[in-house]
């Protein structure tokens, strides 16, 4: 493998390796992550537990009056809350179970504002359009390293790629911050039964970001090798040029 080929095998790496990461955060859940306050439910037995409200009751009369039954909750202020663990994505929001080791999960689409809604839309669209920008530059620099034909001008696909990888740099930037924006929106205009008491963001969201610097990385160094691979064919010519010129007006030596 030559040099030319070699450098091209070598940021075909960076292409696919930002594929994956988007790949990944489209279909992770774990873009924002925190903590919200859940109320305890009431022990339903006498021994109860940590994560239940004690109680005891009371009033006299007959037991299976209900209605008349005064409960003393011992739980006071924080005591009768419990933090509960949640991740939100794109497509749904997680959160954990009082009752088993799942979490219990929910569609996003029904957590933020009926006019948010669109937005998010096109945050998952400009997600999927750099995905496929990203693929077809995927596919062309795979093309130019395994295939040795010289009939094709492989220099443009450089500068293809080049602008493949900076507008799905772009497109993924604008649709982080739309769902930022989303996300912030419905932390403040949310469900109560949803809203986070803390939060910051996941891992799938540092990989959505580390997609578009490996996408910007990737289309700056496509463009500056394009760039000094079209000067020295640029010079070549020149020099070609110059040399056919001092053939033909050399004059013919005298008999």
């Amino acid at each position: 493998m030559d040099r030319a080929r070699r450098q091209r095998a070598l940021t075909l790496l960076p292409v696919c390796l930002a594929l994956a990461f988007s790949l990944t955060a489209l279909g992770s859940s774990h873009w924002c992550e925190g903590t919200r306050q859940v109320v305890k439910p009431l022990c339903q037995d006498q021994l109860g537990g940590l994560h239940c409200i004690h109680f005891s009751q009371g009033g006299g009369g007959r037991r299976d009056d209900e209605s008349r039954a005064v409960q003393y909750i011992w739980e006071v202020g924080d005591d009768k809350f419990i933090q509960h663990r949640f991740h939100v994505g794109l497509w749904q929001s997680c959160e954990e179970s009082f009752h088993s080791t799942d979490e219990k999960c929910r569609s996003f689409w029904t957590i933020i504002p009926a006019e948010e809604q669109g937005v998010l839309w096109l945050c998952i669209g400009a997600e999927v359009l750099a995905i496929l920008l990203m693929l077809i530059s995927t596919i062309l620099l795979g093309s130019r390293v395994s295939c040795t034909s010289s009939g094709f001008d492989w220099l443009k696909v450089d500068a293809s790629v080049a602008i493949l990888m900076v507008l799905a740099g772009l497109l993924g930037m604008v649709a982080h911050m739309m769902y930022t924006t989303i996300f912030q929106i419905t932390v403040n205009l949310g469900p109560d039964d949803w809203k986070p008491q803390t939060w910051d963001y996941g891992w799938s969201y540092c990989l959505a970001w580390g997609s578009f610097a490996l996408c910007m990385a990737v289309s700056v160094a496509t463009m500056s090798r394009y760039t000094a691979t079209r000067l020295e064919f640029t010079e070549e010519r020149r020099k070609q040029k110059d040399s056919q010129h001092t053939q033909h007006t050399c004059p013919e030596p005298k008999a």
